[in-house]
């Protein structure tokens, strides 16, 4: 036991973490689609104003399209859990794959805004699935003393989709039109789809407990309300009502409420949508909150750096993506290196430099001013980068391996609930605090009033990413023989 706990894996375990081809085969395709199910869901910021003048609607109209997207992300992900323990892997990743290839193709025929709209929601249905799905499949295929490798690669998707989005994007626009987008994805996502029809193949057990739809209602109401709700902040300060937003939020945690209480009720009789067992484990708890919290403050950190660089700094859309970009790269090449020392010393030795380092950016970004230096903005936009790499990865493999496989679905689901949740938190509020701050000097037609907003939007990103350091001293990782002979997280 000592040897894992110093992080030197013993024989047993080295030869455990040899895994089949046909093992890895699977995983390959879950990374593939969610590659392509990520890089879709950051590719449409950019055709906002494309939207707005080929189909003749409103700003506050177009920005649905991503709105949509990211509400039915946060209602979908809180009933994967259920959904991954109830279906078999080749019926989520065949039903996921399918919802998104039918939004992808209805997007792409869209004669107006009211069709684009839909096929956008029914692309999010399955995407929502893809990334607990993944993370799912990886626990319960691969070897311990592995897993920190193996989400390194999940970190790379995450990482380099976003990165490569924008781009594309830009690209596709300017020459070919906004549809260009949904034509170019759909041929991959077909693609993924042959190969898993193909030859993926099941993992894990499945359950039989029957669907419940009150759980589900509930969930759209809470999560959606919330959800909604948040993104209502920023128009405050441009005029709009509170009332929507308030109404929403009240909506929001009245469901989310309800619905707690009825999971709690079903999980006795193993019956629950989303068990909310997994937090009577110490461990998953902690990561799940360090998790809220950097994404909390990274989320919103990277929406309001990009316009600081536009607006402050008088960069073009693609110079100022280019800016961020050599982050993202280093975050997603990174991971697979910073998995393999998660597997050899844990979580420590990662999580406490990389919370320093996030933490000592986002201060530094504070500081920015007109005059600054893209270079100097390059550079502290990379270390963040770092610093978020180094927590991100051990944060999701030790969270999960916390839990005993029965709980591995319902964690999954948790984590990706966690993430929308707080990172739709973090953009209404920074976005909120900058665009009061910006417009009391002047405007965004003002570059230091637009500097002005960022420094005291990041200020709250700042805080509470120095609230993550105590927790980056409290996080360890599980001990590798806890995988076969731990108690389950709660009986």
């Amino acid at each position: 036991m000592s040897d894992v706990r110093t992080g030197h894996a013993p024989a047993a375990a080295a030869s455990r973490a040899i895994m089949p081809a046909k093992d890895m085969a699977v995983i390959w395709v879950l990374l593939a689609a969610a590659f392509v199910a990520i890089l879709n869901e950051t590719t449409m910021g950019m055709a906002i104003p494309h939207l707005i003048t080929d189909l003749g609607i409103t700003p506050i109209a177009a920005q649905w399209v991503t709105s949509a997207f990211m509400l039915t992300m946060a209602v979908v992900i809180p009933i994967t859990g259920f959904l991954l323990r109830r279906f078999t892997t080749r019926q989520m990743f065949l039903g996921a794959i399918v919802l998104f290839s039918t939004g992808t193709l209805i997007a792409a025929l869209a004669p107006g805004f009211a069709v684009l709209l839909g096929g956008r929601i029914v692309q999010a249905s399955g995407t929502a699935v893809m990334m607990p799905l993944l993370m799912t499949t990886i626990m319960n295929l691969v070897p311990a003393a592995s897993r920190g490798r193996m989400m390194g690669r999940v970190s790379i998707v995450m990482s380099l989709a976003p990165a490569i989005g924008p781009t594309m994007s830009g690209f596709l626009l300017d020459h070919f039109g906004w549809r260009a987008i949904f034509v170019v994805v759909l041929p991959i996502a077909l693609v993924a789809m042959f190969i898993g029809w193909r030859w993926l193949t099941n993992v894990g057990d499945t359950t039989r407990a029957p669907i419940d739809a009150l759980s589900i209602v509930l969930s759209a109401f809470g999560f959606g309300g919330i959800v909604f709700g948040l993104s209502q902040i920023g128009g405050l300060s441009s005029g709009a009502a509170a009332t929507p937003m308030i109404a929403a939020l009240c909506v929001g945690a009245v469901g989310l409420g309800l619905f707690l209480w009825r999971q709690v009720v079903l999980q006795k009789h193993d019956d629950a949508l989303l068990d909310l067992r997994v937090f009577c484990s110490r461990g998953f708890s902690l990561s799940m909150a360090q998790m809220f919290l950097l994404s909390l403050a990274f989320f919103g950190s990277i929406t309001v750096i990009p316009l600081f660089l536009q607006d402050a700094l008088e960069l073009k859309a693609l110079e100022a993506g280019l800016v961020v970009l050599p982050g993202a790269l280093a975050m997603g090449l990174l991971g697979p290196l910073i998995g393999r020392v998660y597997d050899s010393h844990g979580t420590r030795i990662l999580l406490i430099p990389g919370s320093f380092l996030a933490a000592s950016m986002l201060w530094f970004f504070t500081t920015l001013t007109v005059d600054s230096s893209i270079w100097v903005v390059l550079v502290a936009q990379t270390f963040l980068s770092v610093g978020l790499a180094l927590s991100f990865t051990p944060l999701f493999t030790a969270s999960l391996a916390s839990l005993t496989p029965r709980f591995y679905a319902y964690g999954s689901a948790v984590i990706g609930t966690i993430q929308q949740v707080a990172g739709a938190a973090g953009i209404a509020v920074m976005m909120a605090i900058f665009t009061a701050v910006t417009n009391a000097g002047g405007g965004t037609e003002v570059p230091a009033a637009v500097a002005a907003g960022t420094r005291t939007s990041v200020t709250l990103g700042a805080i509470i990413a120095t609230v993550t350091i105590v927790g980056a001293f409290l996080i360890r990782k599980p001990a590798d023989e806890l995988e076969e002979t731990a108690a389950p997280a709660a009986h």
